[in-house]
Order: C-alpha cells, then structure tokens, then sequence
C-alpha cells in the first residue's frame, strides 16, 4: 500500500505538469500607447486582411499624427490615442473614432477592431520607403 500512495502522488504531479504546461502562462496583451508609439511612429505602413491584402496605408508622424490612405490616392489626416486599453484614430471628417486592440506578434502587428467587435482583423503587411502620395491633401 505505501508503494501506490507514492505511485498515486507521483501520478498526480505529472499530471498537473502537463496540465499546466498546456495552459499559456501569459495571455497576450494589447500593446500600450507607449509601445505603439515606440513601435510606429516615423514609418510608413500597409495592412491587410484576410480577404483584402491591400487593406490601406498609414503614414505615423510625430506627435500622433497620421495620415490613412485606402491606396487610392485618396488621403485623411487624423490623430490617435489611447482610450480604455484600445489604441483610437479620428479621422478628418470622420465624427466616430477607430478603435483597435493592437498586439505585438512575431511578424508585425495584428489588429483587432473593437468600434464594432468582430468585424475586421487587419495585420501589418510591408514598410513604404517613400512618402504617401496624396491628391487631395496639400503639404
């Protein structure tokens, strides 16, 4: 009997080893404001998604400035914060703010949009080395 008490124990902890070890440790985080800021500002960025691969373009300028572009020639000015964990945008013309949550992946960013949850994903595609052209916006 005292050999299958140690036998039962020993059991017990490897199971609750490999319980734990299937579980994450860590739940992925949104980034902050701070660590998209960091991690953004000065580039030029395309994002796509799983059915568009040319989501838009978005230029991040100092002081959390942008300039969105649908890659149409067609450009918005516009300013983001952050607002209960989310990173927000508010575009020229455009009265309701774009909130993501953000998270930092291997490859990118991936973007889940949280103005009106499940409806898109975007993740970041490639850098612009050149300056958006725009049409309708002046220097």
């Amino acid at each position: 009997m005292p050999g299958g008490v140690a036998k039962d124990g020993m059991m017990l902890r490897l199971t609750l080893t490999l319980a734990c070890l299937a579980v994450p440790a860590v739940a992925q985080t949104p980034m902050t404001a701070a660590e998209f800021e960091a991690y953004v500002e000065g580039r030029i960025m395309s994002f796509g998604s799983e059915g568009d691969p040319t989501f838009g373009v978005e230029q991040y300028l100092p002081n959390r400035r942008v300039i969105w572009s649908t890659g149409n020639g067609e450009c918005t000015n516009g300013v983001w914060y952050e607002s209960k964990g989310d990173i927000c945008f508010r575009y020229d013309g455009d009265p309701e703010a774009k909130c993501w949550s953000i998270y930092r992946e291997d490859n990118g960013i991936r973007a889940i949009f949280t103005t009106r949850p499940n409806t898109t994903v975007i993740f970041e595609a490639e850098d612009y080395t050149v300056p958006l052209i725009c049409g309708n916006l002046s220097s």
